[in-house]
């Protein structure tokens, strides 16, 4: 059976990159997947587009999985409940699903249009400093092969592997569905506060990010401050919470707030009341366009530890930096042990960019500020823009070696091997 070919999309969410895929297909079940594959000399999974860089595209087809939405919750085990989802599914219509059932994913990412898959596969993350990647819940994916071979994966049976299957970059296949361990749901209790002061961070880092359940920080860089705090906190009831009128000298606010001066906060998630985790936990709603919209972004993942004296280092820039800022967002991920992930083996400090839409602008300015973080062994967000180079990447993880050895594997003739890849794994 042939796929049906879909509307081509040929630029990704943020309309600053165009695909080159000569094509792009749509099928509808895992065998009609499996059956397309071998005759493709170069094919590439298309998630929801929100990468802003070449990760997703291909000189062959685009491969959409828009049609896998079956989600399906196992609690055979009441000590580890999972849910196995499949490719199409994004957090927007997990999470609220989940809830229903009385269940939670540990984290989110600020936005809950991306799909999980794609999340997943490029280490995207939430907030916490508890709070390990998106792509730690994974216990167990299908992945369809190049050859057509359909794998069942897990991290029970194969933890040899599994920690460098999980954030693949699309290396090695098509993945089809993923399990997910679950948490009970739990309610969250978001508080905004502005201006608090930089030189709170030389000594209180730790206490800043720990005073939540996951903690932002935005800045514009300007006035050694960062704009507004947001504090989000386990609660046990959504009944009113009486919070600290100050936060580490900045001051709470009463009024919903968006990160971005001048834009209504209707697009954010509530901020002056408890409620469920998955509405509170994305700073965007799933009913409007995220962030800015028209942007660029970039992240860069440093050791916690650095986390005062790398922002002291960008912050150097900051006069060639916030010309071309919309904000920068400062928050914290756990450690785990996937190989190609940006907190592999080390608590860490992501800065996050959303730049204006000014290519030219962004990609003189990626390489200061990756110069200003190279003595902190800085990994940039695979799905972002950098400027880094592959030989650098390649010596920023620790496992990187050990991963190689998988695409050479299950793809040795290249049929999912983009000039992304191509660069990074020569």
């Amino acid at each position: 059976m042939d796929a049906k070919p879909e509307a081509t999309v040929r630029a990704n969410w943020a309309g600053n990159y165009t695909y080159r895929a000569v094509s792009a297909l749509e099928p509808a079940t895992v065998e009609e997947l499996q059956q397309l594959l071998p005759a493709l000399r170069h094919a590439k999974a298309l998630g929801a587009r929100h990468s802003f860089n070449s990760i997703a595209d291909t000189a062959g087809s685009q491969i959409s999985l828009a049609h896998f939405k079956s989600i399906s919750l196992d609690t055979s085990d009441p000590s580890h409940p999972t849910v196995t989802i499949d490719a199409g599914v994004t957090y927007g219509e997990l999470a609220p699903w989940l809830h229903a059932q009385g269940f939670a994913v540990p984290n989110l990412a600020s936005l809950p249009h991306i799909s999980v898959i794609g999340a997943c596969v490029t280490a995207t993350h939430g907030s916490g400093i508890a709070n390990q990647c998106l792509s730690a819940a994974v216990s167990a994916l299908d992945l369809v092969t190049a050859s057509g071979e359909l794998l069942r994966l897990s991290r029970s049976a194969r933890p040899d592997i599994f920690p460098g299957v999980v954030v693949a970059l699309g290396a090695l296949g098509i993945v089809t569905s993923l399990t997910l361990d679950l948490s009970p749901t739990f309610q969250i209790a978001q508080t905004v506060y502005e201006n608090l002061p930089f030189s709170e961070l030389e000594h209180n880092l730790h206490d800043i990010f720990a005073a939540g359940y996951s903690v932002s920080l935005f800045t514009d860089w300007q006035q050694h401050r960062a704009t507004q705090a947001w504090v989000k906190r386990k609660v046990d009831n959504p009944e009113p919470q009486s919070d600290s009128e100050t936060f580490f000298r900045a001051t709470r606010q009463t009024a919903k707030l968006h990160p971005l001066p001048c834009h209504s906060a209707e697009s954010c998630t509530e901020q002056l009341t408890a409620g469920p985790w998955q509405e509170r936990l994305p700073h965007f709603r799933m009913d409007f366009t995220p962030s800015s919209g028209a942007e660029l972004q970039s992240e860069y993942f440093v050791p916690l530890s650095e986390g005062f004296n790398a922002i002291r280092a960008v912050e150097e820039l900051r006069d060639r930096i916030t010309p071309h800022l919309f904000i920068t967002e400062l928050r914290t991920i756990a450690a785990d042990d996937l190989w190609l992930s940006m907190a592999y083996a080390r608590d860490s400090l992501a800065i996050h960019f959303t730049w204006r839409p000014e290519p030219e602008a962004v990609f003189a300015l990626l390489p200061l500020i990756e110069a200003q973080l190279a003595p902190f062994a800085a990994r940039p967000h695979w799905g972002k823009l950098f400027s880094t180079q592959a030989d650098t990447l390649r010596r920023l993880y620790p496992k990187f070696s050990a991963f190689r050895e998988l695409p050479a594997r299950l793809d040795p003739h290249g049929k999912f091997r983009n000039d992304y890849l191509a660069a990074l794994l020569e």
